[in-house]
């Protein structure tokens, strides 16, 4: 294996840092499940990690993939649906943005509080990091052939700008339907509670008769993405890790078993740091894709598109991005979102800069000789 002292501490990386985006699903959804039913949030969560094992440990990737266009089309109903009925709470886009201003003129700017720079670096991590994400990645395997990533190409981008753009448009409005007075459950002290946030406001602003669907547009994407972290996850350490360095003639039914005891491990572990919550869920977001993309961005793209990329040069940027970024954070001197930003542009100029100087030492190597 060409870069197989690369492939251990990728699957060991793929597994650490997936557990925190896991855990912030979790969060989520027990929080919309608490703003909509009143349901304690150990006991929601606890239900989510409980359906979340049985899903994946019985059905793995087929389930997987069966259920993932169901998904898709519960989304863009969710979605027209929650869009429909904000701008009609809100009296249209236009009155929404003079509300904003007349809460604070720069919210109608184009780049508002607080900057360019923090926008920069959400929009980056939440765009570009997923070009390095395992997850997404494997979702090539069931591809049928060049015509079905001509239309997966127009129809993935269309949802994408869709449900992305829907998103940052109903969580600016927060600040005209949520306040302490009308919303207590999402503030503390007179400050707001960013997770709670969004459940508040969709339990706020869809009516009771329609809560359903946006609870099944929420539960949708989210078991989209759990079911294909737990079966990362899993695959990285048994099949990449246990089978490729510690014992490779391990048989098809022992990693099948092995794999779903992973998958129970990784839920467990998640839904305990779930259960902790040691932050926000941006902020444990943004460390669990901001490690990754850090980690894989520059050795996926130089070496998928630029052929002379080097094994060194691999090395140094997955461990040069990683490293960056996790030194940031828990330096704190840079938030999640940034410290992510940053070291995923380390990544990708660490990978050509490690490979020119590798062929100049090489050329220079050969022209003494």
């Amino acid at each position: 294996m060409k870069f197989c002292f690369f492939a251990s501490p990728s699957s060991i990386a793929i597994f650490v840092f997936f557990i925190p985006y896991t855990s912030a699903v979790f969060m989520g959804l027990s929080y919309l499940f608490r703003s909509n039913f009143g349901m304690d949030y150990g006991l929601a969560l606890a239900i989510m990690g409980s359906v979340t094992a049985i899903y994946m440990i019985l059905g793995g990737y087929r389930t997987m993939a069966l259920v993932d266009v169901f998904f898709g089309m519960i989304m863009v109903g969710g979605v027209l649906v929650l869009m429909g009925f904000t701008l009609h709470k809100g009296g249209g886009v236009m009155n929404i943005i003079t509300d904003l201003q007349a809460i604070n003129p720069d919210l109608g700017a184009v780049v508002g509080p607080p900057g360019w720079w923090p926008l920069f670096c959400l929009v980056f991590l939440t765009s570009v990091a997923p070009f390095a994400m395992p997850q997404l990645v494997q979702k090539f395997y069931a591809i049928r052939d060049d015509r079905a990533i001509r239309i997966g190409t127009v129809a993935s981008t269309l949802f994408a700008l869709m449900i992305s753009g829907v998103a940052y448009f109903i969580g600016s409005t927060t600040r005209l339907f949520l306040s302490p007075e009308s919303t207590p459950g999402a503030f503390r002290d007179g400050l707001p509670i960013f997770d709670a946030l969004m459940p508040e406001l969709l339990a706020n602003v869809v009516p009771a008769s329609l809560s359903v669907l946006i609870l099944l547009l929420v539960l949708s994407a989210s078991m989209s993405t759990l079911a294909a972290l737990v079966l990362i996850s899993s695959s990285a350490m048994v099949k990449d890790f246990y089978a490729g360095f510690i014992r490779k003639d391990v048989s098809d039914l022992q990693l099948t078993v092995l794999m779903r005891y992973a998958s129970f491990f990784f839920i467990l572990l998640s839904v305990l740091l779930a259960y902790a919550r040691p932050s926000s869920i941006i902020m444990i977001l943004g460390i669990s894709w901001g490690a990754i993309g850090s980690a894989f961005l520059g050795p996926f793209i130089w070496g998928l598109f630029y052929e002379k990329t080097t094994r060194l040069a691999a090395i140094v940027s997955g461990f040069g991005g990683l490293g960056t970024c996790l030194g940031l954070y828990f330096t704190g001197v840079s938030s999640s979102p940034e410290a992510g930003t940053i070291g995923m542009l380390t990544s990708l100029v660490l990978a050509p800069l490690v490979t020119w100087i590798s062929i100049r030492v090489l050329d220079t190597g050969v022209a003494s000789e």
